[in-house]
């Protein structure tokens, strides 16, 4: 699926352990490393005492594409990294990713399209490796 700001897949009968460890995987072979991660039930449980299912953000980053990205507009950092969803369900897991090309609207730079496109075909690749690996 895909929405305005970003594209899904569905791990069915998957766990977030699992999960988290197929995108790192898949991103990784697309140049990715993940620089982040926030535990978000974890910290809704410690700030706010509530409880909520498993979900996981990841920043990734492709530090080529980043580089490049730095050199056309040094404020582009503001945008980065990308993140991806884990999200738990009761039949597996959603994987969210951003759209570059949604995030990267702000910045409308010329000079950064190719860069963008180069993000973005790389994570829809995350996406596909995922859904045919999940199926």
């Amino acid at each position: 699926m895909t929405d305005s700001y970003g594209f899904e897949v569905r791990l069915p009968a998957t766990d977030l352990a699992t999960a988290r460890e197929r995108v790192a995987d898949a991103l990784a072979a697309e140049g990715f490393g993940v620089l982040t991660e926030i535990d978000v039930a974890a910290t809704l449980k410690k700030k706010l005492d509530v409880s909520f299912r498993p979900y996981v953000i990841l920043g990734a980053c492709n530090p080529k594409l980043a580089h490049r990205a730095l050199g056309e507009d040094p404020r582009i950092g503001l945008l980065l990294p990308c993140n991806v969803v884990l999200d738990q369900q009761d039949d597996g897991v959603v994987v969210s990713i951003v759209d570059p090309r949604a995030m990267f609207r702000v910045a409308a730079s010329e000079a950064l399209e190719p860069i963008v496109a180069e993000a973005e075909a790389r994570l829809r690749r995350v996406a596909s490796a995922l859904a045919e690996s999940g199926s």
